[in-house]
């Protein structure tokens, strides 16, 4: 897994690199050629353990429809607010699917664990040992005001985030990447630190976009730091076409795109537009949908799932409900602990406030019993962890020596709770949590309210935003019933997005929920970026402020894995230590991707498992679509 970029999560073609799928370690059909004199591979793509399911002449990705028609526009909600169409700066609040306009100079696919294939870079070469890796771009590869996609360029994007990007990213890249290095106009050599691990190398230099060097040493003021409004000329397949700040967004298609005819993009940017909505908050948005002003819905919010969803045109048959199979792992969401507040230094007192979140009762009541429950962070995969450490994964542990306690090999991984769905204050558990606060030296005091022997009060604030689903927020709101009952002094925040963008980032919150760790069945940098030491002060993948030695142990253990096998072991640890340092409060998640359209969009019988492709897979069938408009059910 490679460092993390920040992007337009919600909103993004992909998964964010980090919810990856399994794969055997085969070489299977690549085309790979070694030459032994040297030891240097050259590959039209490339994986860590060397495998390629694509050869070298792949006419497309097997999960596309190849003839898929192009054409109409796919448009859809986001919620809240933007000031910013730049997705690479800390500051402001960025648009939402800005990066579609950048390509990189290879893509992963969506069938596969870290299987990149080329896109700007018609083939790489690297050597053994991961010291070097040299691509060489496509002569053919053009940005949108018709200049050439150099190796310069290359090199000026891939500085521009060391200097200018996000903290967590610039940090762990620049400890990477020794030199970068144009040979000429399409060939560019990046040269890598002998003493870190071979994890992430190709593959982190590999995805970086890649902007104009042109555009940006233009005028000085140009900055990858800052919010704009102007958006960096790129070279991909959609470029923005309009805006109105807060209400929309739209993106139009390139007719003279570059790539359009790369076996990567066969099948795939099939609208000619792409149109994003914005609405004050979710039930704007679902009023919106029913409304026509956009055809294309995700649901987040089961009350709305299983309620709000026999309007008229969805009885009539213009709209389809479609419950598509997820194959990723969920997202690890839930409530964050912040854990550079000094009340949540003690496990004890984090494990007893967890007690006070009756899943069962939210589910039950909240989310009409459509959520799963969640232990793992990586739910449902071969590499969740069970019981207590055995086998491969105990022989890992055992070699890292005295960071791992005693109790982590000796007892059984850590489970949530279990609580009484038929009442949301579960008395047996918030008896048991009382005694936990009390011996952990909060009893309650002046007020029937908890405090040390300071005089300070046992404080929980969350903010959360006035977008956020309307289950979700009363769920924050109800446990923060539950902890008040327990003496804490606790309180729920409704703030409008962009301050609640501006607390996220300054980590001004006792307790947050939250979306931003990520699941992961591959190693690499970005598991650093969420869970590492060194990035904890400042990484906003990090919400909790994570610090562990024993965490980051097992990333830097895993890092040194040389088959899928060992890997695995150390994820699995990695999954233990994790549920052991107890910073998340883990919340329930829905299993399917939820979708709503009007019946016009088409996708392939066999989408890729880590992705839903609404955006790069789909297609309009026009005679749906003409069908629609004829009833008036298109605005």
């Amino acid at each position: 897994m490679k460092p993390l970029l920040p992007a337009a999560r919600d909103m993004s073609i992909r998964h964010w690199g980090v919810v990856l799928g399994l794969v055997a370690v085969t070489l299977g059909s690549a085309e790979v050629a070694q030459a032994n004199d040297e030891n240097v591979t050259t590959s039209h793509g490339y994986s860590y353990f060397g495998n390629l399911d694509y050869p070298a002449d792949y006419p497309h990705l097997n999960y596309v429809n190849p003839d898929a028609p192009k054409g109409g526009e796919m448009s859809l909600a986001a919620s809240g607010t933007f000031d910013s169409l730049n997705p690479y700066s800390r500051k402001g609040r960025s648009g939402a699917l800005t990066t579609i306009q950048y390509d990189r100079l290879f893509e992963s696919a969506d069938d596969s664990v870290g299987q990149y294939y080329g896109v700007l870079a018609e083939s790489l070469e690297y050597d053994e040992g991961r010291n070097y890796v040299i691509f060489n771009l496509r002569p053919e590869a053009m940005f949108w005001d018709g200049t050439p996609v150099t190796a310069e360029d290359v090199v000026y994007s891939h500085r521009l985030f060391i200097e200018q990007g996000l903290p967590s990213y610039a940090q762990a890249v620049g400890r990477m990447v020794t030199g970068a290095e144009a040979l000429d106009d399409h060939t560019v050599r990046f040269t890598f630190n002998p003493e870190v691990t071979r994890r992430s190398l190709i593959e982190t230099v590999g995805s970086t976009p890649v902007f104009s060097k042109a555009w940006f040493e233009a005028d000085e003021s140009r900055r990858l730091d800052e919010p704009r409004l102007e958006v960096a000329v790129g070279s991909g397949p959609y470029k923005l076409d309009s805006y109105d700040i807060n209400r929309r967004i739209v993106y139009k298609r390139r007719d003279d795109y570059w790539g359009k005819d790369l076996p990567f993009n066969v099948g795939r940017n099939n609208f000619d537009t792409i149109r994003v909505e914005y609405f004050a908050d979710q039930t704007a948005a679902f009023e919106g949908f029913k409304a026509g002003e956009y055809t294309m819905r995700i649901e987040s919010d089961p009350k709305l799932w299983a309620t709000s969803y026999d309007f008229p045109k969805l009885t009539e048959g213009s709209v389809v409900r479609d419950e598509i199979m997820d194959g990723s792992p969920p997202t690890p969401s839930g409530f964050v602990f912040n854990l550079g507040k000094p009340q949540f230094a003690d496990k004890n007192v984090r494990k007893a406030l967890a007690l006070a979140f009756n899943f069962e009762w939210a589910n039950e009541s909240l989310l009409f019993g459509l959520n799963s429950p969640r232990n793992s962070f990586v739910q449902g995969t071969p590499l969740e962890a069970q019981g207590a450490p055995a086998g491969p994964e105990l022989a890992f542990l055992e070699t890292l020596g005295d960071v791992v306690p005693a109790d982590f090999i000796s007892e059984d991984v850590v489970v949530a709770h279990e609580s009484n769905p038929a009442r949301l204050n579960d008395r047996r558990n918030l008896r048991k949590a009382s005694k936990m606060l009390d011996e952990a030296g909060w009893p309650v005091g002046e007020g029937n309210v908890r405090r040390n022997t300071e005089g300070q009060t046992l404080k929980v604030n969350i903010p959360y935003p006035s977008n956020l689903p309307t289950s979700t927020a009363t769920m924050i709101e109800t446990y923060v019933q539950n902890l008040q009952a327990l003496g804490v002094d606790a309180s729920a925040e409704k703030v409008d997005p962009a301050q609640y963008t501006l607390r996220s980032r300054e980590r001004d919150y006792d307790m947050v929920y939250s979306t931003r760790y990520g699941s992961f069945l591959s190693t690499g940098g970005g598991l650093s970026q969420m869970y590492g030491s060194e990035e904890a002060a400042f990484s906003l993948f990090n919400p909790a402020g994570l610090a562990s030695p024993l965490v980051d142990a097992i990333i830097e253990a895993s890092f040194e894995t040389d088959n899928q096998a060992d890997q695995d072991a150390a994820l699995m640890a990695l999954d233990r230590s994790l549920r052991y340092e107890f910073f998340v409060i883990p919340v329930g998640y829905i299993a399917d991707y939820w979708t709503a359209y009007y019946d016009m969009y088409e996708y392939p019988e066999n989408l890729p498992p880590y992705s839903l492709g609404h955006l790069d897979l789909w297609w309009i069938n026009p005679e749906k679509e003409a069908d629609l408009k004829a009833k008036g059910a298109l605005r």
